[in-house]
């Protein structure tokens, strides 16, 4: 029999209370072990990740956190402010509506493909119309043999969206569908297509037609909507979530005021908007943008005059285009499935999981697969639906998703006092706070600060490309569509132009100075950086000495070089490596870490540059493919 020691502590007793300024300061004595000087009551600021509009992430959130997450604050599911889901079941019921974008524009084979779609898992079909889809006059082609009382259709058809409706309204009619039993969404948006195009005189007349159709459906077609709140082209032109939100609300006001000019009363203008925000890989924050965005649209519906279930957010969350990629274009099937995952988990009445090859055409069918059963897989085996508000109480979401709402409430109020969302497009004053957002996050893209996996960390430049049939082309002249990989697609462009027309990639010899144990780490870093931007890596074994790396360099047919070691043998052997590789023809060196105080020493060996983690990956590799002659 084992006796324990009686040092005062009874392991039946509960676990004494740690309060916040301990953990401070255990923290403190830590991050100073590490060699940071900072004090107690500092180190959470120093630990904190910042978020886009001001916000950050804290790395401890406590029950005070949690005060603005509270009944009397959030509500319950199902009653204002809508936070934690504008029905009190939730999804537990049935799970969200599982919607698949279709964009071919042949309407046989887009009917091919919207009935495998709805056969297999699909619940709602997101149809592009008109110029950059399926002909209007071809839509019933397109939706043949689809039951249009049990599958709601959303229609995407920019400045053609009145015909389109009608279109819609007549194949209802024609197929014997119940006024009452029509279903879905007719998708008019003409400031958001006023966003994608610059065509700013064209608003004024299609809101009035659009209200038209809002009529229509309110005195006929209970189960349709007419207008659609899309927040998405303001998210593809670089918006942060606060931008992304102010903007939608801003265009919700502005359709509240043209409905109900037309004669419908608030609350019936409010049933006639669903409302479309992109959901991204950031769990969180989309997790947080979903219930805030409800909130906002409650406290708007409120002031309104709408109260009860009226002021409840209809929301279409789609995975963002802009973290797509289209190098190694599988791994956005993990992004999407996160984005899916928080969609879900933050409310979303309907989830588009766009195919991972989104960005590199029209999908394939096992694309379309994969993207349906992403959102089968959450609501069949992972159960995600049938827990309502998963995310409730959390005080990092209650915390973050009210301080993303104050965010947005001041982008909406300074919509507002612009002359409202017509007048900030027309103005420019929406593409110039855009534009400076995205910059801000071009910068981190490039440094890396941001890591786009499989095109900026960890590419691979050998996989073959993945090819797919050329979609129709977008709306464009508006705001700008923008991609996380933007600027190394551009880079891979020329390197693959450059293969294509030599036969070989542009190379960079790595010159591994001593044991594995020295040059691995920097030769791997070195070798990540130079593959994002399509320079392949020529890996010879260790150099032991300046001849020998000369050597090396010479077989390996690259045009520049980089030194990869410690800094122990760098203060040995770097400068004289340098002047071999110089002599050997190297048209540029560079050194993989920071100099210290030998940066001089190296310089006038002949290193051209240092490459450093946080450095510009974007200008380092741009350089280098001028320097070599790469068009």
């Amino acid at each position: 029999m084992t006796v324990l020691p009686d040092n005062g502590f009874s392991p039946a007793a509960d676990f004494p209370n740690a309060s916040h300024e301990q953990w401070q300061r255990l923290v403190g004595t830590v991050l100073r072990k590490a060699g940071k000087d900072v004090p107690d009551d500092a180190a959470e600021s120093m630990l904190s990740t910042a978020l886009e509009d001001g916000l950050a992430t804290r790395p401890l959130y406590t029950a005070a956190d949690g005060v603005a997450g509270t009944a009397e604050s959030t509500g319950y599911p199902g009653f204002a402010p809508f936070t934690r889901g504008g029905r009190p079941e939730g999804s537990a019921v049935s799970g969200w509506d599982v919607r698949q974008r279709h964009d071919r524009p042949d309407p046989v084979r887009a009917n091919e493909a919207v009935l495998a779609d709805l056969e297999n898992g699909v619940t709602s079909v997101w149809l592009s119309v008109g110029a950059a889809g399926v002909p209007v006059s071809s839509l019933g082609t397109a939706l043949e043999g689809v039951y249009l009382d049990l599958a709601p259709v959303v229609l995407d058809a920019g400045a053609d969206f009145a015909p389109a409706a009608h279109a819609l309204l007549r194949l209802y009619e024609e197929r014997g569908v119940a006024p009452e039993a029509a279903l879905g969404t007719l998708g008019a948006d003409p400031l958001g297509h006023a966003a994608r195009t610059g065509d700013h005189a064209a608003v004024d007349g299609g809101m009035t037609a659009a209200a038209e159709l809002a009529r229509l459906c309110a005195e006929r077609h209970p189960g349709l909507r007419a207008v659609v709140v899309d927040a998405m082209p303001y998210h593809e032109a670089g918006a942060s979530p606060a931008q992304e939100l102010g903007c939608s609300l801003a265009t919700g006001v502005a359709w509240l005021r043209a409905l109900t000019a037309a004669g419908l009363p608030a609350e019936a203008a409010c049933a006639q908007l669903e409302f479309r925000y992109a959901a991204t890989a950031d769990q969180f924050l989309t997790i947080a943008k979903l219930r805030a965005a409800r909130r906002l649209w409650a406290r708007v519906a409120e002031v309104c005059g709408v109260g009860g279930a009226g002021g409840a957010q209809r929301q279409h969350a789609v995975t963002s285009p802009v973290m797509m990629t289209r190098r190694d274009p599988w791994v956005n099937m993990l992004r999407t499935a996160v984005a899916s995952l928080a969609a879900g988990v933050g409310g979303a009445d309907a989830v588009t999981v766009l195919p991972f090859d989104h960005a590199l055409g029209l999908p394939d069918a096992f694309a379309r697969r994969i993207a349906r059963n992403t959102s089968t897989i959450l609501l069949e085996e992972s159960h995600l639906g049938q827990v309502i508000d998963p995310a409730g109480g959390s005080w990092y979401v209650e915390r973050l998703t009210g301080e993303l709402a104050a965010a947005a409430w001041e982008q909406f109020q300074d919509i507002e006092r612009a002359g409202g969302q017509a007048s900030a497009l027309r103005d420019g004053l929406i593409a110039e706070r855009l534009g400076a957002t995205w910059e801000g996050r071009r910068k981190k893209l490039a440094t890396r600060r941001e890591p786009v996996t499989g095109v900026s960390e960890f590419p691979l430049l050998a996989e073959p490309a993945v090819e797919r049939e050329p979609a129709p082309a977008p709306p464009s002249g508006g705001l700008p569509r923008v991609r996380r990989d933007e600027a190394y697609e551009a880079l891979r462009a020329r390197s693959d132009a450059h293969l294509a027309a030599t036969g070989a990639r542009p190379r960079v010899f790595l010159a591994a100075l001593g044991p594995a144990a020295a040059h691995t780490a920097r030769a791997a870093f070195a070798a990540n950086l130079f593959q994002a931007g399509g320079v392949e890596p020529v890996h010879e074994p260790a150099s032991v000495d300046a001849a020998s790396a000369a050597d090396a360099f010479t077989a390996s047919g690259a045009a520049v070089a980089c030194i990869c070691s410690s800094d122990a043998l760098y203060a040995e052997q770097a400068a004289d490596v340098a002047k071999a590789l110089k002599s050997a023809g190297a048209q540029q060196v560079f050194l993989a870490g920071r100099p210290g105080e030998q940066r001089e020493t190296y310089e006038q060996a002949g290193v051209d540059a240092f490459v450093v983690a946080g450095g510009d990956a974007i200008a380092v590799l741009s350089g280098v493919l001028d320097r070599i002659g790469v068009a």
